[in-house]
């Protein structure tokens, strides 16, 4: 099929449903919902693709709010990834550029999965249509992946075998700029730590008590040691989830935390977590307590694949970055002055490039949006040091995602600036034209077995010195 015929045919099927679009991320926005709870945009998403001919298998793997979507028959099989779970404790009002939560400690899609999600779909109806008219042939198939944030639900999946037989996996991600996703991924592993000690009235009997918040402190502390003995480019974080009681004069009980460790590398990964456990049980012995680890998710970096992203970079150009008016503009600016630690987006991306690539990147620097296309540069290295369980489908067959400007310039993910913009026109272009940049390098891979083919090749290469072991053991169940 002729490339102008692909992309006008992808641009008027998004075209044609992009109040349908808009409304459903904005619903989603209106309703933000966590960890394997996202009915309202679960249900939203179903039901735009039954609508649209879609045959919807929900409740995958046992997980609420996971589904499949299909159309079409035979090969090739080409797969978007649809994430719609918000985060807690971002409530923001739309288009405020001060701190303002609409509910206090209610979420908020500070990721803007509200966006992500609609604009996969948004691909895989125009592909669908594009099947249905003879243009194309094969299936396309839609996942609907929750908890994301906080559940690893794609790495259940890729466990347990529901990303076998595709060809092809396409993604994106809100981000500050157009581009394609930097490298790969960090890796992790969320665990939790619940110590339990003996109460007694501190002082009292102090004696007869076991301290449970001493053991969780001390098990803080060594890990605190343990940082300066780890590979550089490790992460660990925790959260104090249960401090074990508000009374000082009674010796905790209980104490509770929840650990995050990510690397690069699963092997790096698996000896910092056992050594973080180690900590744990340390603790536990030198308080006279006891710990139970329990084991909530993991994820593994994202394998990158070339091929599809030479092409899904020609597809975002051919499509056009989008551009923005005096208005758009105006709040952009004002988000991006409101921010208290801004990102180095463009210095980030500067690294990869060339010097007249990197001398055209850094000329961008002060504009409240950055409505360009980022210069292309293959890399495994992990530019964006952040984890996502997309990481596990590319394991399963070959996988690119890009990202595109849906925030203002140099906006950190997980902030309530980008909560803000994200029922906005900024944000509404950039899921429309993510939706349509994907779609194009998916007819693309339908219509060229050569390029697939490559895809493939370099799939298997990768995959042979970077076997896939999936970091969640078999009797582990997603934490619902």
């Amino acid at each position: 099929m002729e490339f102008e015929r692909m992309k006008s045919a992808v641009c008027a099927s998004v075209d044609a449903h992009a109040g349908e679009y808009t409304a459903a991320s904005d619903a989603i926005w209106d309703h933000p919902e966590v960890n394997f709870h996202e009915d309202t945009a679960a249900a939203r998403l179903r039901g735009l693709l039954g609508e649209n001919g879609f045959s919807v298998t929900d409740g995958l793997d046992g997980m609420p709010n996971c589904f499949r979507a299909e159309y079409g028959e035979g090969r090739p099989v080409i797969a978007f990834l649809c994430e719609y779970d918000a985060l807690s404790a971002m409530s923001q009002r739309a288009g405020c550029a001060v701190r303002e939560p609409l509910i206090p400690g209610a979420p908020g899609h500070g990721c803007g999965h509200n966006l992500l999600g609609v604009g996969s779909l948004g691909a895989a109806i125009a592909v669908k249509e594009m099947i249905a008219s003879g243009a194309l042939r094969g299936t396309v198939v839609c996942f609907g992946c929750p908890a994301e944030e906080t559940g690893s639900a794609k790495t259940f999946l890729a466990r347990d075998g529901f990303f076998s037989g595709l060809d092809a996996i396409l993604s994106w991600h809100p981000w500050d700029y157009n581009g394609i996703w930097p490298g790969g991924s960090l890796a992790n592993v969320k665990l939790i730590f619940r110590f339990q000690g003996q109460s007694a009235h501190a002082a009292g009997s102090p004696e007869l008590g076991r301290s449970a918040l001493d053991a969780l402190e001390l098990m803080n502390m060594g890990v605190q040691f343990l940082r300066e003995h780890v590979p550089e480019d490790t992460r660990i974080h925790y959260a104090i989830t249960d401090a074990g009681g508000a009374s000082p004069n009674v010796v905790q009980a209980r104490a509770q935390a929840v650990y995050l460790v990510r690397s690069p590398r699963l092997d790096d990964l698996a000896d910092v977590q056992q050594r973080v456990i180690e900590c744990a049980r340390g603790a536990a012995i030198m308080t006279g307590t006891t710990v139970d680890v329990e084991f909530v998710k993991a994820c593994s970096g994202v394998l990158p694949n070339t091929a599809i992203e030479e092409a899904l970079v020609e597809s975002m150009h051919a499509i056009g970055a989008p551009q923005y008016d005096e208005r758009e503009l105006a709040l952009a600016q004002s988000l991006h002055d409101a921010l208290e630690s801004p990102e180095r987006t463009l210095s980030k991306i500067s690294r990869l490039c060339g010097s007249e690539e990197r001398e055209a990147v850094l000329a961008h620097q002060g504009e409240p949006m950055y409505a360009f296309i980022a210069p292309h540069t293959p890399t495994d290295a992990p530019i964006v040091t952040i984890s996502t369980d997309a990481g596990d489908a590319s394991r399963c067959a070959p996988m690119s995602q890009m990202s595109a400007a849906a925030w203002a310039a140099d906006t950190p993910a997980h902030s309530w600036q980008a909560v803000a913009i994200g029922k906005s026109s900024i944000a509404h272009k950039a899921m429309l034209f993510a939706g349509k940049s994907l779609a194009l390098t998916a007819a693309r891979l339908m219509d060229d077995p050569a390029l697939l083919s490559r895809a493939q090749r370099e799939f298997d290469a990768r995959s042979r010195t970077q076997p896939y072991v999936c970091p969640i053991p078999a009797d582990v169940r997603p934490s619902i």
